[in-house]
């Protein structure tokens, strides 16, 4: 693929970008993040409160890229069935069967949005995992393929009573988790008060500009970002530095405050984390306009990509976001960029 064609799909990807924080503001992080996700082809885990516009971000998102949009609940009854088929009695009084939410859009499944995943039990979250490496799964006597679908997640981080945590073998088949917080601005929480285009979420959606993205063609362009985008040998020894430093922070210097560092870490980033890290960092590399990477691509993806993989004492766990946070930032700090 010749440098115009890149350009022209940088294009693209911008005016994505453009469309959707028209319809969702004060966003404009997490939205770099999800479009870097949806170029690297990696699964997302959300984080934040209800009400701050995840479902109309993703939607925003998919009404962009095209293909289908689905969405399931998570709930303490749901059984892995729930997300495959639903059965009911049909007005003839017979016993019928229709899809459910995985299979209702076929091989066009685009974004698949699980809200709460921690509210159902490890059963389904065993199934989605399954789905989310394979993108397959044997249904009717029939293996069904979902070639083009990256899965969402939000966890529910209020409420520990009737939750089933992910667990960190879990958490690591998602390439990124992403904060979603409400904006500290005032002129921002003004307007999603007050102004009444953000209060009908179907009519909002509905202003994004469809398909400027085919969702259908993203896997192979995907691959041509990741063998078009360079990484120098001074780049990739300073990567290994950051992934030794996730293991031992105290080696490097690094500390936390309140925090025993000899006690913290059970087990840094993952190999295949730090493969999802540097696929993360090319991406953001090209969505810059840059033929190679650079230590900024890696910072602006380290976080988001790594903090959710790294295993905490116990003890520590109900700190996690902000350990993670002092944590990383100490490592970027402490570690030397070419």
């Amino acid at each position: 693929m010749s440098d115009v064609q890149l350009a022209d799909w940088r294009n693209h990807a911008l005016t994505l970008e453009s469309e959707v924080n028209k319809v969702v503001v004060g966003q404009q992080t997490p939205i770099r993040l999800i479009t870097t996700s949806i170029f690297a082809r990696g699964h997302v885990l959300l984080e934040g409160d209800v009400g701050v516009g995840k479902t109309t971000l993703l939607r925003a998102f998919t009404r962009g890229i095209g293909g289908g949009y689905q969405r399931i609940e998570g709930t303490i009854d749901l059984m892995p069935n729930d997300l495959v088929y639903h059965t009911y009695l049909g007005e003839d009084g017979k016993p019928h069967v229709s899809p459910g939410p995985l299979l209702m859009s076929g091989e066009n499944l685009s974004v698949f949005f699980f809200n709460e995943i921690n509210r159902a039990r490890p059963q389904v979250h065993s199934l989605l995992l399954r789905v989310m490496a394979e993108r397959s799964l044997s249904a009717f006597n029939t293996e069904h393929y979902f070639p083009h679908m990256i899965v969402f997640a939000d966890r529910n981080q209020v409420e520990k009573e009737e939750t089933f945590e992910i667990p960190s073998a879990a958490r690591d088949r998602f390439m990124m988790e992403i904060p979603i917080v409400v904006p500290n601005d005032d002129d921002i929480m003004e307007a999603l008060v007050f102004d009444t285009k953000f209060h009908n979420v179907d009519a909002l959606v509905d202003t994004v500009k469809p398909d400027v993205l085919q969702f259908d063609d993203l896997n192979a362009f995907s691959s041509v970002i990741q063998k078009s985008i360079e990484a120098s040998d001074t780049l990739k020894k300073y990567a290994l530095n950051l992934w030794k430093a996730t293991k031992t922070p105290l080696d490097y210097g690094v500390k936390v405050s309140g925090v025993d560092m000899n006690r913290l870490v059970l087990s840094g980033a993952s190999p295949r984390g730090m493969s999802m890290m540097l696929r993360a960092a090319r991406v953001n590399a090209w969505l810059n306009n840059r033929n190679a990477v650079l230590p900024d691509d890696i910072h602006a993806v380290f976080h988001s990509t790594i903090a959710h993989r790294l295993v905490f004492s116990p003890v520590y766990e109900m700190r996690r976001t902000e350990i993670a946070r002092e944590m990383l930032s100490g490592i970027m700090n402490a570690v030397s960029a070419p």
